[in-house]
């Protein structure tokens, strides 16, 4: 597990003011990764890093000389248009560019080294996926997201294997796209409720997951899992994922092999990777509550049971076409924490590779959705709903109300992740924000 160090100090300013304002996401304790060019531009993409208001060029950090020796190239090699290949270095290097960033940001340093050209405005700048993706999957970890979902249809418990071990299956990559995408309403075969046989329409049960994505850091040799107790060695860092599914596409399909077209159509990430080092403050205890049994012994050891859990706080937001047109700003609906989840990240790893699958470098695992113990931390529409049974209601301008069972064409789907804890200072991941355009 990563080290508190002086990187953390809740007490460390930057000169650049934006990152000491209070609330911000991106203070000197953070130094999230993600790559990046001006909005509208024919430039090439490449890495960065998010400070304040700003986004850092790391190629011109290192142009300019700006960087110590034992960071130029992990540096180098972050500003590249995507990130996999600063990641493949791993954490020694990883923690050099940190440290070196901190430093020159920090107070009592100035800026006087650094080229103004090298701290762009994030309002100025568009995003890219910051990885290459070779593989995604998705897993299902929360016991009371499992729960939620199988009353809903008379189903009293989770299936018998959710307590022993954490449940996944492998999604699709080229679907994958980055905070602000566009997210087309699938199409695919359904059955109404009360038909004998399916159609082939639009989904009328569109929704959102709230989740988390985590980026594999490093690979395993085909053949040889990755013990617990190295497997936070193999992560590199975290950011928000909203994995939109079709309900109702999915409960006519999924059986017998589990869901398909109802979620390979998008899943959207958000632009910025906060990095284990940054996230180090913020570990909570694996527990469980009382009677749940222990994992086997080959998912648990003593670090993971001390401080195994990330106590990473998410919301979610609502915002309707009438409300965004109206200039209304969006309707919360939802906010918990990854704390609750039932299995951690070290797990969802080594119970990848237990088999013997060779993860790379830049893969992406999703957490599943993530819901609290009670309803208004539920992850998803389905939850908040009732299966659409009790409709949202969302004020309008006029005191008029729009209701939502399940998500309608134009309405913007909105997640933002961050930390507080005491004595620390708060760090947060910006947003992953998708909209949802009609079908075809």
């Amino acid at each position: 597990m990563r080290p508190i160090d002086f990187t953390h100090d809740p007490a460390a300013r930057s000169w650049l003011v934006s990152a000491n304002q209070p609330g911000s996401d991106f203070p000197i304790q953070n130094l999230p990764f993600g790559v990046f060019r001006r909005a509208g531009s024919a430039e090439p993409w490449r890495g960065g890093v998010a400070l304040g208001d700003r986004v850092i060029d790391l190629g011109l950090l290192v142009q300019a000389g700006c960087l110590p020796p034992a960071a130029v190239e992990a540096a180098a090699l972050a500003a590249r248009p995507q990130l996999n290949d600063f990641i493949a270095l791993g954490p020694s290097a990883w923690q050099a560019l940190r440290h070196a960033l901190f430093a020159l940001f920090a107070l009592p340093n100035t800026p006087a080294t650094i080229p103004a050209a090298a701290l762009l405005e994030q309002s100025e700048v568009e995003h890219a996926l910051p990885l290459r993706i070779g593989d995604y999957s998705d897993f299902y970890t929360s016991i009371h997201h499992a729960l939620n979902i199988g009353k809903l249809f008379g189903i009293p418990d989770v299936s018998p294997n959710f307590r022993w071990l954490p449940i996944a299956y492998h999604g699709r990559v080229s679907s994958i796209g980055v905070s602000g995408q566009a997210v087309r309403r699938p199409r695919g075969q359904l059955r109404p409720p009360g038909a004998e046989t399916p159609v082939h329409a639009p989904c009328a049960w569109l929704d959102y997951e709230l989740e988390l994505g985590l980026v594999v850091g490093a690979a395993n040799p085909l053949g040889e899992p990755v013990p617990i107790g190295r497997a936070e060695e193999h992560l590199f860092g975290i950011c928000l994922l909203n994995d939109w599914s079709a309900r109702d596409i999915q409960g006519w399909e999924m059986a017998p092999l589990g869901p398909f077209l109802a979620k390979n159509f998008a899943t959207t990430v958000s632009p910025w990777i906060v990095t284990l080092e940054a996230l180090a403050p913020y570990r909570c205890a694996f527990e469980r509550a009382p009677g749940e049994p222990a994992p086997l012994p080959h998912l648990i050891d003593d670090a993971q049971r001390a401080q195994g859990g990330f106590d990473i706080r998410l919301s979610v937001a609502l915002e309707s076409a009438a409300r965004r047109a109206a200039g209304l700003g969006a309707v919360p609906l939802t906010e918990t924490s990854f704390r609750h989840q039932y299995w951690t990240p070290a797990q969802m790893l080594t119970h990848h590779t237990e088999g013997g699958c060779n993860l790379q470098v830049g893969d992406l695992l999703g957490s599943g959705t993530i819901s609290g113990p009670t309803a208004a931390e539920a992850g998803a529409m389905m939850e908040l709903t009732q299966a659409g049974r009790q409709p949202l209601q969302l004020p309008g301008a006029q005191g008029d109300t729009e209701s939502r069972g399940f998500l309608a064409d134009g309405d913007a789907v909105i997640f933002r992740g961050w930390c507080e804890a005491s004595g620390r200072a708060r760090i947060g991941f910006g947003e992953c924000r998708g909209t949802v355009l009609p079908a075809l």
